[in-house]
């Protein structure tokens, strides 16, 4: 989790709108119309929610904008709360507290081409980086949207307003698994564009599937939901020793390591805290992981972890720190 410290600037909701079922879009600005600090497409800020917890969220417009920031909230009974929060509490003229813009999952501006993928609520990054690539005059990109109802989809209707149909591929499935989108045709014969997914846990796992004969350069992803909101009913407690100081940190279920080595005083680089973008990726020595990961390769999971998702299937990890 993010700690308070990290969200010291203060900005107004200026719009609080409704985009789909249980999708709420946000507008923040500066109270006195300052311009706002820049940011990259692909980018989230650490927002504090009125129930005080602190969640990032992606950043959805364009990157030239620098008088404002647009955030669209799903409501998740099931999360631990700030979503709800978002979604219930926040209205017009509430300040309030963020992080400076933060970029886990950038876009790579030279590419010779891009395919993105979105499930629901993913499509809020790639939104920005439509937005960046269209400034720069870039059109060599196709999205494919993936969404269970055009009532629980949010930005529809403006994908289709502002971008031709032919590079815009919206794909309803009804919760059924028998009509979900074939993405194999797609990602059968790699290329040298550049593939950008993210959504749902299940269809990151499917793309990742999917392109583990693309050059791994070339497949980025990013979560929306963070390592803690991963824990499973079956996670057990365990143990990290780290092997310079020979100190043993207890993991309980229900925490990541990333929190329990923090908890401890034990500072790691991080950056999305979901697996994906590979800042906190440490050297394991002893033990079998977990891999919940969306970065190593199977040839490199016996020697490393990604501490901010993946957890122990023994009892005690040794990691190189």
């Amino acid at each position: 989790m993010a700690d308070l410290e990290d969200v010291s600037l203060v900005t107004r909701v200026v719009r609080a709108e409704r985009l789909a079922d249980d999708v709420r879009l946000l507008e923040l600005r500066d109270p006195l119309g300052r311009e706002l600090p820049a940011f990259t497409a692909g980018s989230h800020i650490k927002v504090c929610a009125p129930n005080g917890a602190v969640r990032k969220y992606s950043l959805c417009n364009s990157p030239s904008e620098r008088n404002r920031y647009l955030i669209a909230v799903k409501r998740d009974p099931c999360g631990r709360g700030a979503s709800v929060s978002m979604v219930d509490d926040v209205r017009v003229d509430d300040e309030l507290a963020i992080g400076a813009p933060e970029n886990a999952f950038p876009l790579e501006m030279r590419a010779p081409g891009y395919v993105f993928i979105a499930g629901g609520i993913g499509i809020t990054p790639i939104l920005a980086m439509l937005g960046a690539l269209e400034a720069d005059g870039i059109a060599t990109w196709k999205l494919y949207y993936l969404g269970r109802t055009r009532e629980t989809t949010p930005f529809v209707e403006e994908l289709a307003a502002q971008y031709p149909a032919g590079r815009v591929r919206v794909h309803f499935d009804d919760g059924d698994p028998a009509k979900a989108f074939d993405l194999w045709p797609i990602l059968e014969k790699p290329s040298k564009a550049h593939v950008y997914c993210c959504g749902p846990r299940s269809l990151m796992d499917a793309v990742r599937d999917m392109t583990g004969h693309w050059n791994p350069g070339t497949i980025h992803f990013e979560s929306f939901v963070d390592g803690a909101a991963m824990a499973r009913p079956d996670d057990h407690p365990f143990v990290v020793q780290l092997a310079r100081s020979g100190t043993a940190i207890p993991v309980p279920a229900g925490t990541t390591i990333l929190e329990a080595l923090r908890a401890a005083g034990h500072g790691v680089p991080s950056s999305c805290e979901s697996g994906t973008c590979g800042s906190c990726r440490t050297v394991l020595l002893e033990g079998e992981a977990l891999h919940r990961d969306l970065v190593l390769m199977p040839d490199e999971q016996a020697g490393n972890i990604m501490v901010c998702v993946s957890r122990a299937r023994s009892e005690r990890l040794v990691l190189d720190l």
